[in-house]
């Protein structure tokens, strides 16, 4: 058979497929995914995604048709702003990719061990690496997910891959959004290194080659006037880390960003954050074909991978032309 599908785990509303898109990667893909209104949201927007439970769907179908492998884990059970009791379950989930790796299935025990059931998924990934041994892989998850991936890294390395794992902030790839994530790019085919960032925090520093543009703003994205201001708590007693200038980059999105209010301290209006700017901030096109209810919006928003950073990763592991650097696309609305 010929090498000639790309199997994404995990595959959401579509911001690894939307990076496709960018990249102008066009080999066939196929997506996997638990949750109803991602699947739509997905299938809405022109790919094709299956609605099932990675870790019981088998790898068998895929024996000799993968060119690649892409994984975005769920991360509540690893992030901070969760109860991280993936942290916890660390060392269960490191023993899980090391079994995997040498086709060994103890899931079913070490999940029965984990503190949050999520936990594993984190694992998965490995099981279709082992038995498939796809020519290029992609791995994105939250910061405190790195250990893992260079857990990952060894074992891959061992098999014969070039890798590279670190952690890359999209912003310096031209999103309007400072979202720090732990990537793994792995090849077994070409040598892989960290994709070239398009854009800096400090513009103008010229002493390792050719300035880079600055960071892209939430207002320059948005097409806001200049001295907005973003309050993501609203009117909360507490004082301190609940405001942030829009003329940088947004913090990182998460689901609650559908609390998140526009200021405009000269007039004192306000307005509330609409999930078309926030996927704007994950760089989706403004029109991206959201389904499910506005929580459920947001949440897969701030769930997805950024598909900007996305296809420069893809660049990284395909050896395809990484996008070129153009000006943001605004999201029409009132300055």
């Amino acid at each position: 058979m010929n090498h000639d599908l790309i199997v994404e785990g995990f595959h959401g509303p579509g911001g690894w497929a939307e990076g496709r898109r960018i990249l102008g990667l066009t080999t066939r893909a196929i997506g996997m995914e638990w949750d109803a209104a991602a699947c739509a949201t997905a299938t809405a927007a022109g790919h094709t995604v299956i609605r099932t439970d990675v870790a019981a769907y088998p790898t068998a179908p895929f024996k000799g048709r993968i060119v690649g492998k892409v994984d975005s884990p769920p991360c509540q059970a690893w992030s901070r702003a969760g109860k991280g009791l993936g942290l916890v379950d660390q060392p269960l989930v490191h023993q899980a990719v090391e079994d995997l790796s040498r086709g060994r299935d103890t899931r079913a025990k070490l999940l029965a061990a984990c503190r949050d059931e999520r936990s594993l998924l984190a694992a998965e990934p490995m099981r279709w690496h082992h038995d498939l041994r796809p020519e290029w892989i992609c791995l994105e998850e939250v910061p405190d997910v790195l250990p893992l991936w260079r857990q990952y890294a060894a074992i891959l390395r061992g098999w014969g891959y070039s890798v590279w794992v670190g952690i890359l902030n999209a912003a310096d790839y031209g999103v309007p959004q400072t979202r720090r994530r732990a990537i793994l790019v792995a090849s077994r085919v070409r040598s892989v290194t960290a994709p070239q960032p398009t854009h800096t925090q400090y513009p103008g520093n010229a002493l390792f080659g050719e300035s880079l543009p600055g960071w892209v703003s939430m207002a320059e994205a948005l097409g806001w006037s200049a001295g907005q201001v973003i309050n993501t708590r609203g009117d909360r007693k507490t004082s301190g880390g609940n405001e942030f200038s829009a003329d940088g980059p947004a913090w990182c999105l998460t689901e609650k960003t559908r609390s998140w209010v526009r200021r405009n301290p000269a007039t004192g209006e306000t307005a509330r954050i609409t999930h078309a700017e926030a996927a704007v901030l994950q760089s989706f096109s403004a029109d991206h074909p959201w389904q499910g209810s506005a929580s459920r919006q947001f949440l897969q928003i701030g769930n997805a991978v950024p598909p900007l950073l996305a296809a420069h990763v893809l660049s990284a592991a395909t050896g395809l032309p990484a996008p070129a650097v153009t000006t943001p696309t605004t999201f029409a609305c009132a300055a």
